[in-house]
């Protein structure tokens, strides 16, 4: 039985690393040894940027809609809490938008908010 040799996965897989590292600076995109790690890293960065980039967006739609809230004399955690005591199931990225766009219409749900309380 003839023995198989590796030459052909390990040059396959070798050049799926290097092409991810394709323009990386320095050795990190022409070596081998250094794309991998520096593949690995980005890797890694992309995996917790994907968690982060969902804490940011809430934060930025709270500090939306708190803004908002306040030019209607209201501050974030009572309107929130308003909202959900009349029954308004809306979520934070609605609730942004609506502050962000249509003024009026969120000074609505501010007084729909006030009456519930």
């Amino acid at each position: 039985m003839a023995r198989i040799k590796g030459a052909m996965m390990t040059r396959k897989r070798r050049n799926k690393v290097l092409k991810a590292a394709k323009g990386y600076w320095g050795s990190k995109s022409k070596h081998f040894k250094m794309a991998k790690q520096a593949v690995m890293k980005s890797g890694n960065y992309a995996y917790i940027g994907r968690k982060q980039k969902k804490r940011d967006f809430r934060a930025l739609w709270i500090t939306r809609i708190s803004a908002q809230a306040k030019v209607n004399g209201m501050n974030y955690s009572t309107l929130m809490h308003g909202l959900k005591l009349a029954g308004v199931d809306l979520n934070r990225k609605m609730l942004a938008e609506i502050a962000v766009s249509d003024k009026e219409a969120f000074a609505a749900l501010v007084e729909t908010a006030k009456a519930a309380l």
